[in-house]
């Protein structure tokens, strides 16, 4: 019996419905499709090319550019040939680019334009594997002996028999590695997550499985391929079912790409999910009068049908359908969504009644790169906003004395690249050691409350995590990222920025400056009254006592956010250190009022 990996699969693919549109790319205002036949030739190509350059076996591919046909390409040839592919955030700065390619050794890499082969040029001294830089489509000649286009790397494929390639796939052991996923890095260096090609199928017929993903759906590909979530939905789900992708422009055109395409499954994180919710928001309060009477009534009744799987959908939902969801949903993109989730950091359970009460039911998943994606799964027929769902079928998962949520099955990772001192204090006895915190309830779902390593101790000596005190913080409409400050200090504070849009509409319909929203004493009035309603809630000791407005918002580009868009605590407080410590001094700080 042959082996099952995703480049067995495309292979087969392309020989079963070699005439169906397997990708579409936007150009001159149109989507381009190519089919899986010559998708599979395009593997194939791209595979007899390594091969040619002395690619061997074990070795890795490093890939640094947005998503486009070419990241997909060789990403399946590494991995094709025996290899293994490592995807690099577009946003890492050169000294992160070279401490990916020197620690997965690899001898080449392929950079989407000239910006990103700037990175490798300007440490190349320091990866002494690499061999051979590969541009994308479209990018001007680079005079380097070290580079060649993506033309010019696909001709070497010429060299090399078709059947080479095929030979490679056919020796290729499931229980090997196949892809590396490096980790944001938000507790230190990356760490190359090793997943094997038995994690990559498996994982992904798990995920058709409880989402039933077939050859009729279509999703946009527009995260970084670098994570695994969006390498499931780009790569490993649609060759296994025959779905079609679309490439976007940019993640700026994400917005306008979607109105096009109206993909039947989407994908988001968090931030994403939460920045349609407030572009909505603004335009329905546009509507005024009877229009806007009818546009309460009919979100009342959509979150009243799709708060649960079994919701009534009787007479009522079918006219508020009519009248407002089939001409909403299609304006901003989700005229054909029936699967959409969000993954990759927790989502506010408001934001999901949110969108329910717009007949856009949106599933939260939770798992990360070292179970292959997804740890627990709520789905189209079995879900619960505010859980992140029950436990993916056939995986086991538990929590420990301590809370921390353990997970062992056929999704969980070979162990960290080159790293065996953290392999082993993650992985006891087949039991991934998630680092998060959390507890079933009676029904079998799973709730997220906390992570062990963002625990505050207060100079009290209680432990406090700050996740649900951020996410209720986060309600206010006008703060974008809330981050808890505490530990060994004397009470809990706060660390808030401003949402742009929403404080440049606040800014305008109070008279206030757009761009110093953060010394705005009537602002200030505001959120510290949500705080103070806020703490009516939580216990004295994780009351929040001070907060401070920042001055900007925290970026990818200073270090304070992952590239999924995760804050790193540590950055954020190494960065804004002499704000915290204003808090903890006299007189720092906006003070919040303290509730029994």
């Amino acid at each position: 019996m042959a082996a099952d990996t995703i480049p067995h699969r495309l292979l087969n693919r392309a020989k079963s419905t070699p005439n169906a549109p397997a990708y579409y790319v936007r150009e001159s205002g149109a989507w381009k499709p190519t089919n899986w036949g010559t998708y599979s030739d395009q593997v194939t190509q791209a595979g007899r090319a390594l091969i040619a350059l002395g690619f061997e076996p074990g070795q890795t591919a490093c890939i640094l550019g947005f998503n486009r046909p070419e990241w997909a390409i060789l990403d399946l040839a590494a991995m094709g040939v025996g290899g293994a592919p490592a995807g690099i955030y577009t946003t890492c700065s050169p000294v992160e680019v070279r401490y990916i390619v020197a620690h997965s050794e690899a001898p080449i890499i392929l950079v989407e334009n000239e910006a990103q082969w700037r990175k490798v040029e300007a440490e190349r001294a320091n990866m002494p594997n690499l061999k051979h830089v590969v541009t994308m489509k479209g990018t001007p000649e680079i005079a380097d002996e070290m580079v060649m286009s993506w033309e010019e790397f696909m001709a070497k494929g010429e060299e090399v028999e078709k059947q080479a390639y095929v030979d490679r796939v056919e020796a290729l052991d499931p229980n090997a590695l196949a892809t590396l996923i490096y980790t944001s890095g938000t507790t230190g260096p990356p760490k190359g997550v090793m997943l094997s090609g038995h994690n990559l199928a498996w994982t992904s017929n798990v995920a058709i499985q409880i989402t039933t993903i077939n050859a009729t759906d279509c999703m946009l590909s527009y995260l970084p391929l670098s994570h695994i979530a969006e390498q499931m939905f780009t790569l490993h789900i649609p060759i296994t079912t025959g779905a079609r992708v679309y490439f976007a422009d940019s993640i700026e055109a994400v917005p306008e790409n979607l109105k096009e395409v109206q993909p039947t499954i989407f994908f988001g994180v968090p931030r994403i999910w939460e920045k349609f919710n407030a572009g909505i928001t603004d335009k329905l309060k546009e509507a005024t009068g009877l229009k806007a009477k009818l546009v309460q009534w009919a979100m009342k009744v959509g979150l009243e049908a799709n708060r649960t799987p079994d919701g009534h959908k009787g007479l009522q939902y079918q006219l508020a359908d009519k009248l407002i969801f089939s001409k909403l949903k299609p304006a901003i993109g989700m005229g054909n969504a029936r699967v959409c989730v969000s993954g990759a950091a927790p989502i506010a359970a408001e934001v999901l009644e949110f969108f329910a009460s717009l007949d856009i039911v949106v599933l939260e998943v939770y798992g990360q790169s070292e179970d292959s994606g997804p740890t627990s799964f709520n789905t189209p027929t079995r879900y619960r906003f505010g859980s992140v769902g029950p436990a993916l079928p056939g995986v086991e998962v538990k929590i420990a004395e301590d809370d921390e949520i353990l997970v062992k099955g056929p999704n969980v990772f070979m162990g960290y690249y080159k790293d065996e001192e953290a392999t082993a204090a993650t992985l006891t006895d087949g039991w991934l050691h998630s680092g998060d915190l959390g507890a079933f309830d009676d029904d079998g779902f799973l709730n997220i409350t906390g992570r062990k390593k963002d625990i505050i101790i207060t100079a009290g000596g209680k432990n406090i995590t700050p996740k649900n005190l951020e996410a209720a913080m986060k309600n206010h409409e006008l703060i974008n990222e809330a981050v808890v400050i505490g530990d060994r200090r004397k009470y809990l504070s706060a660390l808030v920025t401003i949402d742009p849009e929403a404080g440049e509409a606040w800014a305008a319909a109070n008279g206030e400056d757009a761009g110093s929203l953060h010394t705005s004493s009537k602002l200030r009035e505001s959120i510290q009254a949500h705080i103070d309603e806020m703490n009516s809630h939580f216990a004295r000791v994780e009351q929040i006592k001070k907060f401070t407005i920042l001055e900007r918002n925290f970026s990818v580009e200073d270090g304070e956010l992952t590239p999924t868009l995760k804050v790193k605590r540590a950055k954020v407080n190494d960065h804004f250190a002499d704000e915290i410590d204003a808090m903890y001094s006299d007189g720092g700080g906006a003070q919040a009022q303290p509730r029994a």
